[in-house]
């Protein structure tokens, strides 16, 4: 398993040590990690129409997202309250961003496209089935997996160019502190959670690992433990950006560390239009570096777990 972990997380780390000088490098870069991501996505959902019961497993995979989704989200809010009226982190003035979304539908957009892909993945795979017999559910499973290291790899450089010099992060105290609460808070759901999944302690804390990164969590889970448990870990991560961009502007005022810290890894990118727009500049640093910081941790204690 030691081997099956050096594997994954080697594209990660030769990712992490190119550094791109000329800025322009970065927007193929950013396209090759989105692009992969879609990719992955609709294998995955090839792979889910290769199980047996097909109705029944997608059944089971929406009750157990959905009791994973409270699990967690329990202790992330109860974690965040508490740190909210400690921290004293308080938004700006409220203003309208430039570029921000206009509407919690339009910002919710984007989220969704990725469950069509699913959706259309689990189409395409019963299509196949019918054509061929067999769906190529096995050539589906391996070419995930080799843009899986592609992705990694990508994501490695995104992380080490992305303009976050390390002493930003650690003197960013509020940032910091949001970043290890929900981090913490997550990974206690996901050990309160296991045994009612029927899932080992380890498998437990891995699902809840991904902090919101839905694109990457259900890819990392469902390589490997299997594409049902991956739509599991997806859904369960997307429905946590999918009720942050309702909360935030909802409780961003008067708990400031609870809304930027419960979009997890995503309050660096996809929220964090929502948190600059009813926070306030003051908001943005403070979400980049929690962001940050969970970006960073996810990936490799995803699969340092799923070795225990």
């Amino acid at each position: 398993m030691l081997s099956g972990l050096l594997i994954v997380l080697l594209p990660l780390v030769l990712g992490y040590l190119v550094r791109v000088r000329d800025p322009r490098w970065m927007t193929p870069i950013n396209h090759g990690v989105n692009a992969s991501i879609y990719v992955i996505l609709l294998l995955m959902g090839v792979s889910l129409a290769g199980l047996d019961d097909l109705g029944g497993q997608l059944s089971r995979l929406g009750s157990q997202a959905l009791l994973l989704f409270a699990v967690i989200s329990t202790c992330n809010l109860t974690a965040l309250w508490w740190l909210s009226r400690r921290l004293g982190l308080t938004a700006g003035t409220s203003a309208v961003v430039e570029g921000a979304p206009t509407s919690k539908f339009a910002a919710m957009l984007g989220s969704l496209a990725l469950v069509a892909v699913v959706v259309a993945g689990v189409v395409i795979g019963l299509l196949l089935e019918w054509l061929t017999g067999s769906g190529l559910f096995a050539l589906a499973e391996r070419l995930a997996e080799w843009v899986l290291y592609a992705l990694l790899a990508l994501i490695g450089c995104q992380l080490r160019n992305s303009g976050m010099p390390l002493r930003q992060i650690v003197l960013n105290r509020f940032g910091l502190a949001i970043a290890l609460t929900l981090g913490a808070s997550s990974l206690l759901g996901g050990l309160l959670a296991a045994p009612l999944l029927d899932l080992a302690w380890n498998e437990g804390l891995a699902m809840a690992a991904g902090f919101g990164w839905y694109s990457l969590s259900g890819i990392l889970i469902g390589d490997q433990l299997g594409p049902l448990l991956g739509g599991v870990a997806f859904f369960n991560d997307l429905a946590r950006e999918l009720l942050a961009f309702v909360l935030i502007p909802l409780v961003i005022r008067r708990h400031a560390a609870l809304a930027i810290g419960y979009g997890g890894a995503t309050s660096m990118d996809f929220t964090l239009p929502v948190i600059q727009q009813h926070g306030g500049v003051a908001c943005v640093p403070v979400a980049v570096v929690s962001g940050f910081i969970l970006s960073l941790l996810s990936p490799p204690l995803i699969l340092f777990l799923l070795t225990l």
